[in-house]
Formats: structure tokens, C-alpha cells, sequence
């Protein structure tokens, strides 16, 4: 797996506007981190994952969409794994 995700990375960093990105374990610890994004995240990003998928428990996990003024921010979960894409927005 690790091999994988560290393609599925480096994919994502090569697309426009993306700086970087985290992958939390079902555990909120970090399998995976690139370009200007912390491994000191991952924990974040996982309980706010979770916490949005409680609001609709019998739904798909949702997309979340954090924005401030240069930067946003994509968190989903696809099986055990949570995800969050950093992009600039400038």
C-alpha cells in the first residue's frame, strides 16, 4: 500500500494549484504527507472527517471544504483512509 500511496501523491502534487496533501489511518496517524502540508495534521483532519460523517450517519462520508484567503482545503474518507488536498487559490 505504501507504494501505492505515495504515486497517488505524487499525482495529486503535479496537478495545478495543489501544493500539498496528508493521509490518516482509521486512527487519525499519518501515512502520508507532501509538499506544504504537515504530518502533525493528520489527526486534525481525521476527527473532522469523522465528526461531519456523524451528521448523516447512513450517508456516503462526506467532502469537506475548508477556505481561507490564499488557501483551501478538500477533506474526504475512502474506505479507512482520510485525505486532505491543499490548494492555493491564487
Amino acid at each position: 500500500m505504501e507504494k501505492k500511496l505515495e504515486t497517488v501523491m505524487d499525482e495529486l502534487i503535479a496537478r495545478p494549484g495543489v501544493v500539498g496533501c496528508v493521509f490518516a489511518d482509521h486512527q487519525g496517524l499519518c501515512l502520508g504527507v507532501t509538499g506544504k502540508a504537515s504530518d502533525d495534521s493528520a489527526g486534525i483532519i481525521h476527527a473532522i472527517a469523522e465528526e461531519a460523517a456523524r451528521l448523516e450517519p447512513k450517508s456516503k462520508p462526506p467532502v469537506i471544504l475548508l477556505e481561507n484567503d490564499n488557501r483551501s482545503c478538500i477533506i474526504t474518507t475512502t474506505g479507512t483512509v482520510t485525505g486532505a488536498i491543499f490548494k492555493s487559490i491564487n
